[in-house]
């Protein structure tokens, strides 16, 4: 409980949530068999006065039915609905000290969106209805047993064999399946993520085109393994629905009661398996949101690792065969060595996907190398503070956030205090010309493409770190526009530089090109 963060008022709610759909349940149930006993029992034209308890329960269970469904429908959501928006909190929390060294970038998405909403689902899809349906279930066999023992024990059977037996069948297939598409689910994510992130680094590689077959045929293989898993499930909802009729057949021939009890037994048995039968499909749900929740429980028992605590310098920052490997991926990176003494200035070039961005977040201290070493004046990254790390390393990344203020605000950001003459003298070197209180919209997308990676590369160069990286900087720029922008930013630059780029061109002169 202390790991997921359920609180008792979270139990005592999603409690009264089951109870409230358990009573819709039975009210439906009731209503089904005093409905089917009333009809045969005014057949046989009793005294009027005979049907009027059954005629006034139909009605006040028809309307119970439908009050407690709603309410249900109402406690059951605002349970979880609250509960999630906690739990997706502390799974970000969590993920801030691991973030890109211990997962990519579509492990990031996949735990923070799809693993939580996981959550969601196995509360209200199986754990829930599964628990609502024993409860159902067993009251219903009692009442069975009681008005009937040969008919109450084949209800017992019917629902063992349907609430039980074809739910596990489906979890065994519906694991074998998962356990062999997990690798292509993971690869397809990453795939996405590099098509969203990257598309124009892809493009203009010209790759494009081909990362998105690659992706197709990846979600063609997925669909196809899913197919035929749907298809072993299909043949296990159908069995339930001929464990339904056997069922009810079966009672109808055994109940030896009265024609209006009988009818009241079957039709009673036939309402329960209406919510028993579905649990097969819950417990193909079940095995798809475990491995979620699983990894959702392992992130929050977790402790987060330790924090570095030293004062960063400017100085020597060297890479000592470094590498990168993500879980379930290629190796993002693999022996990279690099020497960066103070003053040096070293291009990286390379296709997409050979690890740019990967190095240059190793360099910021935002990626830990699984292998090798990468050193500060001879001290591991991870030994920095690492709010005061971006104070020597910093700079332009490609999927740097610009955040819904002015152009004033987003580049007071990289130096607080600054004047407006500073802001505009860093706005000239970067070729940025719009106005200090001028609105840039979410994520900048009241900007051209341009202009907002213009803004990134201003705010750059005023934070002016001893150590500049650059992540293509002037991507979607004209090219002649873009390398005299880049111009003026080198020749403000006093310190180090690493720069990115998929242009030979414009590494020309530098002491290093490294080639990935």
């Amino acid at each position: 409980m202390n790991v997921w963060g359920v609180s008792t008022k979270d139990v005592v709610r999603l409690a009264r949530a089951g109870l409230i759909a358990a009573g819709a349940e039975l009210a439906g149930l009731a209503l089904m068999a005093t409905a089917a006993w009333l009809l045969l029992k005014a057949a046989e034209q009793p005294p009027l006065a005979s049907l009027t308890v059954a005629i006034v329960a139909v009605r006040t269970l028809a309307l119970l039915r439908g009050g407690l469904r709603y309410a249900e429908r109402l406690a059951g959501h605002e349970v979880v609905l609250r509960y999630l928006g906690a739990l997706r909190t502390r799974v970000y929390t969590s993920l801030l000290p691991h973030r890109v060294s211990r997962h990519s970038g579509g492990d990031l998405v996949t735990r923070l969106v799809s693993d939580v909403d996981a959550v969601q689902d196995a509360i209200l899809r199986c754990l829930l209805p599964a628990g609502v349906a024993a409860f159902v279930g067993a009251v219903s066999t009692t009442v069975a047993l009681i008005v009937s023992p040969a008919a109450g024990l084949v209800l017992a059977s019917g629902l063992a064999v349907a609430g039980i037996g074809l739910p596990w069948l489906c979890v065994r297939i519906t694991r074998a399946a998962a356990e062999a598409s997990a690798p292509a689910r993971a690869d397809l994510a990453e795939r996405t993520v590099e098509l969203i992130t990257g598309r124009r680094e892809l493009i203009a590689y010209g790759v494009h085109e081909s990362t998105v077959d690659a992706a197709h045929t990846a979600v063609d293989s997925l669909a196809s393994r899913d197919r035929a898993t749907a298809n072993r499930t299909s043949l296990l909802t159908a069995a339930g629905i001929l464990v339904q009729l056997l069922t009810c057949v079966a009672i109808a021939l055994t109940a030896g009661v009265s024609a209006p009890l009988t009818a009241a037994l079957a039709l009673g048995a036939l309402a329960v398996f209406e919510l028993v039968l579905p649990l097969t499909a819950a417990a193909q749900r079940w095995v798809e949101v475990r491995a979620s929740a699983e990894r959702v429980r392992t992130l929050l028992a977790e402790p987060p690792p330790a924090r570095g605590t030293a004062v960063p310098e400017p100085g020597h920052l060297r890479l000592e065969g470094v590498g990168v490997h993500f879980a379930g991926r290629a190796a993002a990176l693999d022996g990279v060595d690099l020497d960066l003494p103070p003053g040096k200035r070293i291009g990286i070039v390379g296709p997409s996907g050979a690890g740019k961005t990967t190095l240059l977040n190793v360099l910021l201290g935002a990626v830990a190398p699984t292998s090798g070493r990468a050193l500060l004046n001879g001290k591991p990254l991870e030994a920095y503070d690492p709010a005061l790390l971006p104070s020597v390393i910093s700079g332009a990344l490609a999927d740097a956030h610009v955040f819904h203020t002015t152009v004033r605000e987003n580049l007071l950001l990289a130096k607080p205090g600054s004047s407006d003459a500073e802001l505009l003298d860093a706005c000239a070197t970067a070729g940025f010309d719009l106005p200090l209180d001028r609105e840039v919209g979410s994520d900048g997308d009241a900007l051209s493409g341009g202009q907002r990676q213009r803004l990134i590369l201003a705010r750059a160069v005023l934070s002016a770190p001893p150590i500049l990286v650059l992540d293509e900087p002037v991507e979607g720029l004209d090219p002649a526009h873009g390398d005299a922008v880049l111009a003026d930013v080198l020749a403000a630059a006093r310190g180090t530089v690493v720069l990115v780029t998929h242009r030979e061109s414009q590494v020309a002169g530098f002491d290093e090109v490294l080639r990935l």
